[in-house]
């Protein structure tokens, strides 16, 4: 009888079983969780960047203005 029980396969109970496929789809869940973040943070350094192109040009332009008044004003 021992010998039985020997070569037979562990037992394997549902709860077991759900609680395995549970922490699987978490681990599934925040893995995907985490890609997203990554990505929304990259889109938002991109975004930023664009942004203080814009900040740095709009200053250019404005500066390029006054220069250019200050040079019609000085003969």
């Amino acid at each position: 009888m021992n010998d039985v029980r020997r070569t037979s396969e562990p037992f394997a109970c549902a709860p077991a079983l759900r609680l395995e496929a549970h922490e699987r789809v978490a681990k599934l869940q925040t893995e995907a969780l985490n890609e997203k973040l990554t990505r929304l943070e990259d889109l938002m350094e991109r975004l930023e960047r664009r942004l203080w192109l814009a900040v740095y040009g709009v200053a250019g332009v404005i500066l390029a203005q006054a220069f250019q008044g200050l040079m019609i004003a000085t003969p």
